[in-house]
């Protein structure tokens, strides 16, 4: 009886490989529409008008510190998640992704009522002498609240993959809880910490609803490149495509540094 050689065995069937084309060209079909509608003769003109460079501006330095935020809150976040043991935990974890099913303008309400003005907490810090709603605080706070779930997820997965052995290995030679984390806990989900702020970075730039509801859209404060393009796009649709397509290309480049390359495996440090 013939067999077919293990050496030439695949585990994907021929058939899914015209369903995954399809899913592609679901998503590759609508990029290439938009690179043809791009006025290209005025393409730089239109990218580098001042207006679209500090929208871009704004937009990254947001960004990456909404993602720093992501990184101290969602370490934690994750941990707890992972490893801890409260009454009430699955809730929690529920509360906590609850914006990746939201839509961004209900977290924007949220904010909004929370740090606004008259808000739950704003009132109190506008008599503080800290006005949060419509500044740059407040898109970092927008694109911080939508993009934190990234990372929990990210590190939660890494962190139950990589298992508890070698923190165990750690703490009976020893080491205090803080030197586990720093030493051994960490090294060992390095890659699904990158990816985590990868996606994070990647979710604040493309952030629209929560950031417009909470923070408006002020030129040079709190206009980002999205909405810059969403204005653009009621008077002057060259320019809107044009900016589109470097958000794309940002968003893409960033994406491929972090998944160019095979992660390579962290080995942990053990302390002796």
């Amino acid at each position: 009886m013939n067999r077919r050689s293990p050496a030439g065995y695949t585990a994907v069937p021929p058939w899914i490989y015209a369903v995954a084309g399809v899913g592609a060209s679901f998503v590759l079909i609508p990029l290439l529409a938009m690179v043809a509608k791009v006025n290209w003769s005025q393409f730089i003109p239109l990218i580098t008008s001042e207006s679209s460079l500090t929208a871009l501006g704004l937009s990254l330095r947001t960004s990456a510190a909404s993602t720093v935020l992501c990184i101290v809150l969602g370490i934690p976040l994750a941990l707890v998640l992972a490893r801890g043991n409260l009454r009430g935990q699955q809730l929690l974890r529920a509360f906590i992704l609850l914006p990746l099913v939201l839509p961004p303008v209900v977290g924007g309400i949220a904010l909004l009522y929370t740090f606004g003005r008259q808000g739950l907490l704003g009132h109190s810090l506008e008599l503080a002498g800290f006005q949060i709603a419509f500044s740059t605080t407040a898109v970092v706070m927008a694109q911080t609240f939508v993009a934190l779930p990234f990372m929990v997820v990210s590190l939660e997965g890494a962190l139950r993959t990589a298992g508890g052995k070698y923190e165990a290995v750690a703490a009976t030679l020893g080491a205090r809880p803080t030197t586990v984390l720093r030493r051994v806990t960490l090294p060992l989900v390095l890659p699904g910490l990158a990816s985590g702020a990868v996606l994070s970075f990647a979710r604040s730039l493309g952030e629209f609803g929560a950031t417009l509801t909470f923070a408006g859209s002020l030129e040079g404060v709190t206009r980002t490149l999205p909405l810059e393009i969403y204005l653009q796009r009621e008077s002057d649709a060259d320019a809107a495509v044009a900016l589109s397509l470097v958000l794309v290309a940002v968003a893409a480049i960033v994406v491929g540094l972090a998944y160019g390359n095979p992660q390579r495996t962290t080995k942990a440090k053990v302390p002796q």
